[in-house]
């Protein structure tokens, strides 16, 4: 009995240690919570058990973290030293570009991009980059000869020596073609001598060569102090242009006014031009009137307008 009782009191005994050795150890983890892994659970824990509205008031703090461990915005840097090996230059790290516009302006034009034209290109050039021209057709088509406006005096030696006016306008182009309208008039300042008429040439050769001969046909009408005659003007105009662009030419022509009748008059005209600027050039001419009745003169000198 003395034996069993001593066990119990000696079991007691040993309860009573473990479970204050027990209790002493629970508070020594109780005071280290916060450097222990156990400690850091359970303070999880008591978090999530925490009310909604704290863990609102803490998502932005939780956000501003999350984007610090977030692998897509860490940076990563590059080092500017490179390891050399086997004897290769360092070189500086590659720069990288990071506007669209950037890189535009790096890429290289375009082989097949037409390069711009200076402002004082070649019309000629530009012509011939386009189209090769048929230089002969050129020539056929492009007068040597311009259409022309004039007004000058006259002066009638076998008509009292009268003086009086011209005007007229020579070889005006129809169209593309090789006919031209002609027409003038002629008058004496007494009314003594009068002279008119219009009419039609079409020029048998290419335009633009240096010797050209057309046909005329048109009216025209005549007055004198001897006779006055009217009717259909007919035949012929040689014309010899050594200057192109009617810088200087020389015409001769001949006429029949009412061929064929009894007041038939013949009319031979002989003129010379050469140009005094691009547009003005001077002119003169010569003209003889032959009829039954008798044979007239008149001399002109104009100013001429080119086209």
């Amino acid at each position: 009995m003395n034996s069993q009782r001593r066990r119990s009191l000696q079991f007691r005994s040993r309860l009573i240690s473990s479970s204050v050795c027990v209790a002493m150890g629970m508070f020594g983890l109780a005071g280290t919570a916060q450097a222990s892994p156990t400690s850091s659970l359970l303070l999880s824990l008591k978090e999530d058990l925490q009310p909604s509205s704290d863990l609102t008031s803490s998502q932005p703090v939780d956000q501003a973290l999350k984007s610090l461990d977030d692998p897509l915005d860490r940076q990563i840097t590059i080092s500017p030293e490179i390891e050399v090996e086997d004897g290769l230059s360092a070189r500086s790290p590659l720069q990288v570009s990071h506007s669209a516009s950037d890189l535009a302006q790096a890429q290289p034009a375009t082989e097949g991009a037409p390069t711009a034209r200076p402002d004082d290109a070649s019309p000629v050039l530009d012509k011939w980059e386009k189209q090769t021209p048929n230089v002969l057709e050129d020539i056929k088509r492009d007068p040597s000869f311009r259409t022309r406006v004039r007004l000058g005096l006259s002066y009638f030696p076998s008509t009292n020596d009268a003086v009086g006016w011209n005007v007229g306008v020579e070889d005006f182009f129809v169209g593309k073609t090789s006919l031209t309208l002609s027409g003038n008039y002629i008058a004496s300042f007494n009314g003594d001598r009068k002279a008119g008429g219009a009419d039609l040439r079409y020029y048998l050769l290419p335009l633009g060569s240096y010797f050209n001969i057309a046909p005329v046909l048109g009216y025209r009408y005549l007055e004198s102090p001897r006779y006055t005659t009217d009717g259909l003007n007919v035949g012929f105009r040689v014309q010899a242009v050594p200057s192109r662009t009617g810088a200087a030419d020389l015409s001769f022509m001949l006429t029949w006014v009412d061929p064929g009748q009894y007041d038939e008059v013949g009319v031979l005209t002989l003129s010379f031009g050469y140009a005094l600027t691009k547009h003005v050039r001077l002119s003169t001419d010569i003209e003889k009137q032959n009829s039954r009745y008798k044979k007239d003169t008149r001399f002109g000198v104009s100013l001429e307008y080119m086209f």
